[in-house]
């Protein structure tokens, strides 16, 4: 099984959604920001990691949102979702193809990579959770 973290980060009533690029697995799909954790880093090291390499921010991790376990046909996934806060700098493309704000009501124009389906679900009945 493969840890996944990613970062749950509003503006507004808008949260962050990524567009994976073309040649990686599951490409043009959309998703949270974040990726796999090395050995020895906690989560939340590796979200901080992440999101600097992927978007060039700088983020404060806060609560946990929710965990997942998805088996894609090339592997399973534990993804642990973590509201942060972009402390620094703006998001850019540096990894994505492309990255958008949106409303929990846009959420159907955008297709999710599968694993994100249960989370999509709670944003959609309208759970924000604890923000730090």
């Amino acid at each position: 099984m493969t840890e996944v973290v990613a970062a749950l980060i509003w503006e507004g009533d808008r949260f962050l959604a990524c567009q994976r690029p073309p040649d990686k697995a599951r490409g043009l799909l959309w998703e949270f920001v974040g990726g796999k954790v090395e050995p020895g880093e906690t989560k939340e090291a590796a979200l901080v990691r992440e999101c600097q390499e992927e978007l060039g921010v700088v983020v404060s991790v806060g609560d946990l949102f929710m965990e997942v376990t998805h088996s894609y046909p090339d592997l399973t996934v534990h993804l642990t979702l973590f509201h942060a806060v972009i402390v620094q700098g703006e998001p850019q493309k540096l990894e994505h193809q492309d990255i958008r704000w949106i409303t929990r009501e846009e959420i159907s124009q955008y297709p999710f990579c599968p694993a994100d389906d249960v989370i999509l679900a709670r944003l959609q009945a309208g759970e924000r959770g604890a923000q730090k």
